[in-house]
C-alpha cells in the first residue's frame, strides 16, 4: 500500500498533518530526520507510517516506560505488530521479545536507551535488518535541554555498532535553537530534513490564576468540569497526598501518582486513570512525558512548574485528541521557594559531572525566573510562550485568560517613586539589596523586631504606605516587576532596582498600569460545535467506547478518541461506509469496533 492507504487503513486519517508528510517521505528517501512538532501534532506517526513500509524493522527510542507500554498498546489497536525492551519485563518476558524479534514478529520495537548496551539486545540487533532508529523526546541529549539524560549519549556508540547505519529520525515537542543544533551534532544526523511545524496548539485555552485560597479555587474550576478527564500538577508528593483526599472527601474521583508510591500502586492509578474508571489525576510531574492519553480536557497545575518548557510539555497533555481543551496555572509566591528548593538540591544523577551539575543549576535559575515572569505578565499568554521557543506571533490570540480580559490604564507614578527609592535607600543604609517582604514591612511601618533591629525605621520611607495592605503593596512590587523597573533576583530572592528605575526617581517618568476593567469573566465554555442532541449522542458513544474497552482490555482512548466520538456523532453514520468516513476511524478499527459503534448510531436515527 502507499503511504495515504496506510494512513486511513492504520491510522483512520485521510490527511496527514502539517510537517507529517515532509518528514514521512524524507524518512523513505532514505534521509535522516528531524522533526520539531508540540505535544499532540503527531510526532508518532512521522516513524510508525515508515516504519511500516520499510523492509526491516524500526527500532524507537524512548525515555519512559508508560510511553513504551502506552505506545505499543495502540499499535497492537490499529494492527500494527510492535513490541517494547525494557526494565519492565521479566526475563521470561524479555527472553520472549528477544526471541520474537529475531522471528521476525515485529515491525517496530521500542526500547529505553539504557537497554542499548545490554548484551541480550545486542546479540538480537546484530542478527536483525534495521531500517530506522527513531529517537523520541530527542531534546533528552543535550545538556542545554530541560530533561538532560547522560543515558542518551550512548545512542549513538550503539548506531554506531550496527552492522549498516539505519535512517536516523529525532523528535521532540520542547527544543531551543541551541537544544536543536546539539541534537544535530551529538546524534550524527546527515544533512537532516528538518521540520519546524512551530509549538502553538491553538485548541488550548492558556490562563494563570492567582486566588488567595488555591483550594477553594481549584473546586471551584472542577465544578464546571465534572465528568471531565484531567490532570492536576503538584510540585510535591506531600501535596499530591493532600489534594488527592481532599478532592476524593468532595465526591470527585480523584487518583494519585508520584514517585514515592509503589509501582504496583502507580500502575494500578494510571490504568484507572487510563481506563476512566478516575476522571481526574492528581500527580507531580512524574506523570509526565510518557502520558500519551488523547481525552485530556484540562490540564491544572496547583503549583508553578521550574520551567516553561516543563510547563508546556505537561499542559501539552491537554487535548492531544484536537479538541478543546485547558491549561490553568494557581500560582502562589510559594511556588517559587518551592522551585528554588528544588534547584538547589539539584539532581542525584550519578552520570552527571560536577561542571555539569553547575551548568544545569545556572540554567534552571535562568528558565525559572522566565516561568515566574509567564505568572505575573499581563500581555497574551500564549504570545509569551511562543516567543520563548523562538516563534513569531500574533500581538492577541484572543484564546488565552489575558487576552480575554478587559484592562484600563491607571496612574501609579506616586507608589512606583515611593517603593523604588525605598528600595535604593534600603541598600543605601544596609550596604546590600533585600528581600520583598523587609522592604513592604518598611514601607508599611511595621514595628517587628528584625525592621526595629536593622534601623530601618531611621529611613525617610519608613510607613510611607502605612495605610496599605501588605497584599496590595506586593501587588504593585510586582507591577514594577513587570514594568521592567524591579527585578527579584531568584538565586537569593533579593529586590533589585533596575537601570529603568532611574527614570522614575530622576527624571520624572510617568508609570501607568494596566487593571481589570471588570470582575474577570467566566472560564471559557467547551466550543466544539455539537448541538444538545450531538451531545447526548456523543455521551451514548463514550458508554459504548468504554464497554469495548473493557472488554478488549485496552484504554478507551485507544479505542477512539473524543476528536473522532465528536466527528461521529455530528456526521451519524448509519453503515460501514459512512462509518469508514469518520475521522480517526482505519479499517482495522472499524472492523473490530464498528458493529457496536453502528448500533448505538442507528438506534439515535431511529427514534
Amino acid at each position: 500500500m502507499e503511504k495515504r492507504a496506510l494512513l486511513q487503513h492504520y491510522f483512520g486519517y485521510g490527511e496527514f498533518r502539517p510537517g507529517q508528510e515532509e518528514l514521512v517521505d524524507g524518512i523513505l528517501a532514505g534521509r535522516d530526520v528531524f522533526g520539531i512538532m508540540p505535544t499532540g501534532g503527531g510526532k508518532s506517526i512521522c516513524y510508525q507510517l515508515p516504519g511500516l513500509m520499510l523492509p526491516g524493522v524500526t527500532l524507537v527510542i524512548s525515555p519512559l516506560i508508560s510511553l513504551m507500554h502506552d505506545q505499543v498498546m495502540a499499535l497492537k489497536a490499529a494492527g500494527i505488530p510492535g513490541a517494547y525492551v525494557n526494565s519492565s519485563l521479566t526475563f521470561p518476558q524479555l527472553r520472549a521479545v528477544y526471541r520474537n524479534m529475531l522471528m521476525g514478529k515485529y515491525k517496530i520495537i521500542y526500547v529505553a536507551p539504557e537497554r542499548l548496551q545490554s548484551e541480550g539486545f545486542l546479540d538480537a540487533v546484530m542478527q536483525m535488518n534495521i531500517s530506522m532508529v527513531a529517537v523520541d523526546e530527542a531534546h533528552c541529549i543535550s545538556q542545554w535541554g530541560q530533561d538532560f539524560r547522560p543515558s542518551y549519549l550512548r545512542i549513538v556508540e550503539f548506531i554506531r555498532r550496527l552492522p549498516c547505519r539505519p535512517v536516523i529520525a529525532a523528535f521532540t515537542a520542547t527544543a531551543t535553537e541551541k537544544v536543536r543544533q546539539d541534537v544535530k551534532r551529538i546524534l550524527e544526523l546527515r544533512s537532516p530534513v528538518e521540520v519546524v511545524t512551530g509549538f502553538d496548539r491553538p485548541n488550548l485555552w492558556f490562563e494563570v490564576r492567582h486566588p488567595e485560597l488555591k483550594e477553594a479555587e481549584l473546586l471551584k474550576l472542577l465544578e464546571k468540569r465534572k465528568g471531565r478527564s484531567g490532570i492536576i500538577y503538584c510540585a510535591t508528593r506531600k501535596s499530591v497526598e493532600h489534594i488527592c483526599e481532599y478532592l476524593s472527601d468532595r465526591g470527585y474521583a480523584a487518583t494519585r501518582y508520584h514517585a514515592g508510591l509503589e509501582e504496583a500502586e502507580r500502575t494500578a492509578n494510571q490504568d484507572a486513570f487510563l481506563y476512566d474508571e478516575k476522571t481526574v489525576m492528581v500527580a507531580t510531574n512524574a506523570f509526565g512525558m510518557g502520558i500519551d492519553k488523547s481525552n485530556v480536557s484540562f490540564v491544572i497545575h496547583y503549583n508553578m512548574p521550574k520551567s516553561l518548557e516543563a510547563y508546556y510539555q505537561e499542559a501539552g497533555r491537554a487535548g492531544r485528541d484536537g479538541a478543546n481543551a485547558d491549561c490553568i496555572l494557581l500560582y502562589g509566591s510559594r511556588d517559587v521557594q518551592t522551585a528554588r528548593f528544588f534547584i538547589e538540591n539539584g539532581s542525584d544523577n550519578e552520570d552527571l559531572t560536577d561542571d555539569q551539575r553547575e551548568l544545569i543549576k545556572r540554567q534552571d535559575y535562568e528558565r525559572l525566573e522566565a516561568m515566574v515572569t509567564y505568572c505575573k505578565t499581563r500581555t497574551c499568554l500564549r504570545g509569551w510562550i511562543l516567543e520563548y521557543f523562538g516563534q513569531k506571533h500574533p500581538e492577541v490570540c484572543g484564546n488565552c485568560g489575558s487576552c480575554a480580559k478587559e484592562y484600563e490604564k491607571k496612574d501609579i507614578t506616586k507608589e512606583a517613586q515611593m517603593i523604588l527609592s525605598c528600595v535604593r535607600r534600603i541598600r543605601d543604609y544596609l550596604g546590600h539589596y533585600v528581600g520583598k517582604p523587609t522592604v513592604v514591612r518598611t514601607l508599611q511601618g511595621s514595628r517587628e523586631k528584625k525592621t526595629m533591629e536593622l534601623g530601618l525605621n531611621e529611613l525617610s520611607t519608613y510607613g510611607l504606605l502605612k495605610t496599605m495592605g501588605a497584599n496590595a503593596i506586593k501587588g504593585l512590587i510586582s507591577r514594577l516587576e513587570d514594568g521592567g523597573y524591579l527585578v527579584t533576583e531568584l538565586e537569593h530572592q533579593t529586590l533589585r532596582l533596575t537601570e529603568k528605575a532611574d527614570s522614575v526617581l530622576y527624571f520624572g517618568e510617568q508609570v501607568e498600569v494596566l487593571v481589570l476593567k471588570q470582575e474577570e469573566k467566566l472560564q471559557k465554555l467547551d466550543d466544539d460545535g455539537m448541538t444538545e442532541d450531538e451531545r447526548e449522542l456523543f455521551d451514548l458513544l463514550r458508554q459504548c467506547r468504554s464497554a469495548l474497552a473493557r472488554e478488549h482490555g485496552v484504554a478507551p482512548f485507544m479505542i477512539f478518541s473524543n476528536a473522532t466520538l465528536i466527528d461521529m456523532a455530528k456526521k451519524r453514520p448509519t453503515n460501514m461506509t459512512g462509518f469508514k468516513r469518520v475521522s480517526g476511524v482505519g479499517e482495522m478499527k472499524a472492523s473490530w469496533y464498528g458493529k457496536e459503534f453502528l448500533k448505538v448510531l442507528k438506534k439515535t436515527v431511529d427514534k
